[in-house]
């Protein structure tokens, strides 16, 4: 067969196939009276090896040892092809996130892409100090694209860094809870807490759907911010949650300042109350637990867990008594205010 119909019928050009030959891959077995090249079966099988091989990415010289060493094992040189395609895959999926991103900012022009690329260069930077200056410092009117804050953020491990992305995620135009939002799935805990820790600072009934959503989380740190956040827009679905703070800190503080805010609506003072009363008793051999659920009672409105203050003022853990008594003085020369006291230092 000539080279034109081995050509045609292979779909290797002329040309590479006179490359082949050249390289010494496939040689034409014979030649006809006019010099033509002239190619066998065995030729043509040749050409069809030589091309299964390269689809697999070897390149030439790969397969000319290949096909001329016997005794080639091809399991290293596969092995080192699958890392190859795989990294370039990885090159690939990021080149075409990168593009996305530019397209999700609908640049204006070249100047605005040039922008949003040296944005996403210094998102990527292995320094977290650049990482924070490309946050702070964006380029000038082209605001960060939402969908690449959100990423950065649930990806990011420097706290400083995580900061100032939250802080500019919040201060985004468009909707970038969704994305954050689709951290909360993720099997990693502290992805799921990146992704609480940026909702608490987004705005919205959005937001306040997933951190109650996150209210039922497996991490206790999770929990714990969620109903943090929920507590501040005054969600009493929270209630519980702070009431678990309270006794298990840290944030405990912060968790019985916020009962005592939600307790000012009086469908919710008596349950808190007894909530906080409860648990006193369920954890009556833990002295620590018992001061900071007795801090949580003064923190409540008006008089209404001074009677219970007046009880623990007389308990047998000196502890709970010390801050039981402060806080009845504190109430003494107070009376009409009740609410917002001080936490009692046990020193």
């Amino acid at each position: 067969m000539l080279i034109g119909e081995v050509a045609r019928r292979s779909g290797v050009s002329a040309r590479m196939l006179r490359h082949y030959e050249a390289l010494g891959l496939v040689r034409p077995t014979g030649r006809t009276v006019g010099g033509y090249r002239e190619y066998s079966l065995a030729d043509i099988r040749q050409i069809f090896h030589v091309e299964g091989l390269r689809s697999l990415g070897l390149s030439l010289s790969q397969i000319r040892r290949a096909l001329e060493d016997p005794g080639f094992t091809p399991a290293n040189l596969v092995g080192d092809l699958i890392r190859k395609t795989e990294q370039r895959l990885n090159r690939e999926r990021e080149l075409l996130e990168r593009l996305r991103t530019v397209d999700a900012a609908e640049p204006s022009g070249w100047q605005d892409v040039l922008r949003i690329v040296e944005l996403l260069h210094g998102l990527g930077s292995p320094n977290a100090a650049r990482r924070q200056q490309a946050i702070l410092a964006p380029a000038e009117d082209v605001p960060a694209p939402v969908e690449l804050l959100a990423q950065a953020v649930l990806a990011e491990s420097d706290p400083n860094v995580a900061g100032a992305l939250r802080w500019a995620l919040a201060r985004a135009s468009g909707d970038g809870v969704a994305s954050v939002a689709s951290g909360m799935s993720s099997d990693v805990v502290e992805v799921r807490r990146r992704a609480v820790a940026a909702l608490a600072e987004l705005p919205g009934d959005e937001a306040t759907a997933a951190l109650t959503d996150a209210l039922e989380d497996a991490d206790p740190t999770v929990r714990r911010h969620a109903a943090l956040a929920l507590a501040a827009r005054g969600e009493t679905r929270a209630v519980p949650a702070l009431v678990g703070t309270v006794v298990e800190g840290p944030n405990d503080v912060e968790a019985a300042e916020l009962l005592g805010t939600l307790a000012r609506d009086t469908r919710w003072t008596d349950r808190i109350m007894n909530a906080l009363i409860h648990e006193l008793t369920a954890h009556s051999a833990n002295s620590a637990v018992r001061v900071r659920l007795t801090q949580a009672l003064g923190e409540l409105p008006g008089s209404i867990a001074l009677d219970m203050l007046q009880q623990l003022a007389r308990d047998d853990d000196r502890a709970v008594a010390f801050t039981a008594s402060a806080l009845v003085e504190m109430f003494a020369e107070q009376p009409d205010e009740g609410t917002g006291t001080a936490q009692i230092s046990n020193g």
